[in-house]
């Protein structure tokens, strides 16, 4: 059903021939002409990175609510509506609410070109004015340097997670060019937590970090982590930083790299001595998490109901090289079952490096296009990418098509997974997954 946010919406979407155009000129105009609502927030931590940022992100709220703070949260893309990506105070934005920010900032532009994003970030800052909360978290769209998000002088916190090669034709053709875009987000004195990153990656943020006079907190050299088994067979990992040395329960999102992402968010936790994180809260916000979309369960719905006993349903919204090698990683893990892979991907991606880590992990895989995506990849398209991997592929028409000719495959429980976009996983859960 369409609402009166969907219609405000479209409208925007067309103030910019571009989806995308990164600059800063146009958001920080409108936030002028709103008062600047991005002045008056409270502490704000601003996440970049290629992976792992809204995973981080979601950490750091369930730490943060588990301490019983309120905490407005900035994520994209949403999966099912726009409103996910804007939760006030702890929950999702109410749709009158996102209706009269959405037109107070249509009307403050006054028909200017400003894209989508932009418009929607400005939304963002002006309802998070208005409602106290205790922190802000807020992951950038794309890149960093001229992200709309960056318009925040003075951050709390800042965190950069691993970088790695994606969204090439904005951010640049090198690792070193796209960190120097994430590096964009660094602020003069206000302390960022650095993930995992490769040596060029690194070089580049360090570099930023001097010029500006802000003080790094590196993996590998000021926090560490390692997985841990504990007494009885009790998973968990030890996380040495600047705070101390403390153990902690496995992440409830599934994945060896989720461990890290926790690892970062509880030193960027550790870096926000304003705010009373105490180690109960953050251990219960480990166990509590959630983020749809990321190696998650389909235990109901309609694609679930199809399964037959034993099998299982995966979906995961991951899209470049870095997001393949970690599903792999996980997949590794979990050898009890054969694994089917039912895939799209928009042509914007690199497809090949996505599924050359999962090529030795599939039994079979069956492609599909992304509902709705004009830059998505043809089924044949796609098919063809997964056999130049190395993987057995042919195409189908929808996922419901593709889940049922894996499950006339034959009788053998298995473990099937959606993947490749987080626009094909959106669609999914759409459809009530």
């Amino acid at each position: 059903m369409s609402t009166a946010s969907d219609a405000i919406l479209d409208r925007l979407s067309r103030l910019h021939p571009k989806i995308i155009d990164l600059s800063l000129d146009r958001v920080e105009s409108l936030l002028a002409a709103l008062g600047h609502p991005e002045q008056q927030l409270a502490p704000v931590v601003h996440v970049a990175g290629t992976n792992g940022k809204g995973s981080v992100i979601a950490f750091l709220r369930a730490m943060m609510e588990a301490a019983g703070l309120s905490v407005h949260v900035y994520t994209s893309p949403h999966l099912r509506r726009f409103h996910e990506r804007v939760r006030v105070a702890g929950k999702l934005i109410g749709e009158d609410r996102l209706a009269a920010v959405l037109e107070e900032c249509e009307a403050a532009n006054l028909g200017r070109n400003i894209t989508y994003f932009e418009i929607t970030t400005a939304a963002a800052f002006l309802a998070f004015a208005r409602t106290p909360a205790d922190a802000v978290l807020l992951e950038t769209g794309l890149g960093g340097r001229l992200d709309a998000t960056n318009v925040i002088a003075r951050p709390a916190a800042t965190a950069i997670t691993p970088v790695s090669l994606d969204h090439m034709q904005y951010l640049g053709e090198t690792l070193a060019e796209i960190a120097a875009e994430k590096a964009g987000i660094l602020k003069p004195e206000t302390p960022c937590v650095v993930g995992p990153q490769a040596p060029e990656a690194l070089a580049v943020i360090e570099a930023r970090a001097a010029e500006l006079g802000t003080p790094l907190i590196v993996h590998g050299r000021d926090w560490t982590f390692r997985r841990k088994e504990g007494a009885r067979g009790a998973a968990g990992f030890r996380l040495e930083g600047p705070a101390g040395t403390g153990d902690y329960p496995l992440p409830a999102l599934p994945g060896e790299h989720q461990i890290a992402n926790a690892a970062t968010a509880l030193v960027v936790a550790q870096a926000l001595p304003a705010l009373p994180l105490s180690a109960e809260s953050l251990r219960r916000g480990l166990r509590e998490v959630s983020w749809p979309a990321r190696l998650q369960r389909l235990s109901r719905g309609p694609l679930a109901a199809r399964l037959p006993e034993s099998w299982e349903l995966w979906l995961d919204g991951g899209h470049n090289a870095a997001a393949g090698a970690a599903i792999a990683e996980a997949l590794r893990g979990w050898p009890d079952k054969p694994l089917k892979l039912i895939y799209g991907m928009l042509n914007t991606k690199a497809a090949r490096d996505f599924l050359a880590p999962l090529a030795h992990l599939a039994q079979d895989l069956v492609a599909v296009p992304v509902p709705g995506e004009p830059a998505s990849l043809t089924a044949e398209e796609a098919a063809a990418y997964a056999r130049e991997a190395g993987i057995p592929a042919s195409p189908a028409d929808s996922v419901a098509e593709a889940l049922e000719r894996h499950i006339s495959s034959g009788p053998e429980p298995a473990r099937v997974l959606i993947c490749g976009s987080l626009y094909l996983a959106g669609s999914v859960l759409r459809e009530g997954a």
